[in-house]
């Protein structure tokens, strides 16, 4: 028995809302087609012949069947009171499968982008390793009393909280659900949160690890961060950093060494930057002489969104967090000074001699670009007084650099932080560090197609596999090449030869081997460039020279 069901839709009538229930039964060739009961809730009072037409339109195609029957409304009294509506043959359903996705501003990598991402991590892990830097990690989630606070209202709002286990809003007091404030139901409902930055981590770590650590301490970290941000171009909610920090010292030195090292970097990675370089000590003191000292962080984060949104609104913006019109005039000249970093240097101690947090600031950027002058510095290095990084934490030194000719905000930052291990408990401790942004890196080497040919494969010879016999021979050549260091694979299985060749194109193997009985009789090896096309005979030596 098959099961037929009908949807009768509303039609707008002038009439009351009537109730209307209709029995059905439907006889055919196959009389065992039948309609059990409708309910129909909220529909007008509809005609016989409506629904005549409507159970035409309705019915299975291919099957010659007639309405023989209807029941009246009359008879309501011996329908339930419960019946479902159908709206189609019943049959039974196949499972539908879901659509396979991702969360927004989140990437998948195959093997290519693998090679080239551990490409960038790998050069950036070498270069802090030149610099007697060390690896930690930390865990993906923190205590969120470790994380709030620490990146300013702004960041606050892009950490991604993570719900408590179990029932989460049994501890949700009334109150605050009525209230209907996110922030303090986030509050009693979540207590960890996935890590910002690393920076707020190792400040963590080091406070509690402080007696196993010796001071002044190196370290790098490579691992993801997440940020609730919208995504678009350049920008993830899942991202790579690749930090670097030096904790316990307060010498400028190791700014100066910073920039040596972004320098280094870039410079095997053959990308031009620009690295652009202020203090907060600088922008403090300008906050003291238009007399607003307390505006400190609106100005910096206002300040920070100067690419990004233009000048005429960074004004807006300050003139909304309530810094009068005067105090935003006197910054104009400010953060638009142009000329020669000795130039900038002199015009600033000239503006403000009156603050001397402000003359400190600039003692320190004179002192790292004299430093800088010491070393042969590849990058394009410049003051910039337009640098904010509206991070709270950042006390000194803010580093901050850009890819040329390409459109895509910072690709590395950072900067001194003397008080951030201070509110884990451990006073006077200095640190500075830099992080750079692998993903935005991989955007640019990639737009510029600056990767090299290495990146494309790991492989850089396949064996063609001719049998059994030819397999035996080939698996102990094969070990040895390993064990020289030299990347290389044999084909599983015995398939045609078109198979394995266009396994070897699609998978960017640069070299194909042949070994055949005649090969094998000699001792030598058939070897074919998959970009030339070019092929030739040579022995081990040759063969290991060619592909290593």
């Amino acid at each position: 028995m098959n099961m037929y069901i009908i949807m009768i839709t509303h039609l707008k009538y002038n009439k009351s809302i009537l109730m209307t229930i209709i029995y059905v039964f439907i006889y055919s060739s196959f009389p065992e087609l039948w309609f059990p009961h409708i309910n129909i809730e909220n529909s007008k009072l509809l005609k016989i012949s409506n629904i005549s037409n409507l159970l035409k339109r309705r019915l299975w195609r291919g099957q010659k069947q007639r309405l023989t029957h209807i029941i009246k409304p009359d008879s309501l009294h011996a329908i339930p009171k419960s019946i479902p509506i159908f709206a189609s043959p019943l049959k039974t359903k196949r499972f539908m499968a879901q659509k396979p996705g991702i969360p927004k501003g989140t990437r998948d990598f195959g093997p290519v982008e693998m090679l080239r991402r551990n490409y960038i991590f790998d050069t950036i892990k070498e270069v802090y390793q030149l610099y007697g830097y060390l690896p930690i990690e930390t865990p993906s989630m923190e205590n969120l009393s470790t994380l709030m606070g620490k990146y300013g209202e702004e960041g606050d709002k892009l950490l991604f909280k993570v719900l408590n286990s179990g029932d989460f809003m049994k501890k949700a007091s009334d109150d605050v659900l009525k209230e209907k404030n996110s922030t303090k139901i986030t509050n009693q409902i979540s207590e960890k949160g996935l890590r910002y930055d690393l920076t707020v981590p190792f400040a963590r770590y080091v406070v509690q690890h402080q007696n196993e650590i010796s001071f002044p301490f190196k370290r790098f970290q490579i691992q993801p961060v997440w940020r609730a941000d919208r995504p678009q171009k350049g920008r993830y909610r899942e991202f790579y950093q690749c930090d670097a920090d030096v904790i316990g010292s307060d010498s400028l030195l190791n700014e100066i060494e910073l920039v040596q090292i972004i320098d280094d970097v870039f410079k095997r990675l053959n990308l031009e930057v620009v690295v652009k370089i202020n203090n907060r000590k600088i922008l403090a003191g300008i906050a003291e002489i238009i007399g607003h000292p307390e505006k400190i962080i609106d100005i910096t984060v206002a300040i920070d969104k100067l690419d990004k949104i233009g000048l005429d609104k960074v004004n807006q913006e300050m003139l909304d967090k309530g810094i009068p019109q005067e105090a935003v005039n006197k910054l104009q000249p400010i953060i638009m000074l142009q000329g020669t970093t000795e130039e900038k240097l002199q015009t600033l101690r000239e503006v403000l001699k009156e603050s001397e947090t402000g003359l400190k600031g600039v003692d320190e950027m004179a002192y790292v670009f004299k430093g800088l002058e010491l070393f042969d510095i590849n990058c394009e290095v410049e003051l910039d007084l337009t640098l904010a990084r509206g991070l709270n934490y950042y006390t000194g030194a803010i580093f901050e650099v850009k890819a040329k000719d390409v459109s895509i905000g910072s690709i590395c930052g950072g900067g001194r932080y003397d008080d951030l291990t201070g509110i884990f408990g451990l006073k006077n401790l200095s640190g500075v560090g830099i992080s750079f942004g692998a993903d935005r890196i991989y955007d640019v080497l990639e737009e510029k197609s600056l990767f090299p040919d290495t990146t494309k494969t790991s492989t850089r010879a396949l064996f063609i596999n001719f049998g059994e016999v030819e397999q035996n021979y080939c698996l102990p050549v094969l070990a040895k090449l390993r064990a020289m260091n030299i990347k290389a694979q044999l084909y599983p299985d015995s398939a045609k030869m078109k198979k394995q060749m266009t396994f070897a194109n699609n998978n960017n193997i640069p070299y194909v081997i042949m070994v055949g009985s005649n090969e094998m009789e000699q001792g030598v090896f058939t070897v074919k460039s998959m970009e030339s096309g070019e092929q030739k005979t040579i022995s081990f030596d040759e063969l290991t020279k060619l592909i290593s």
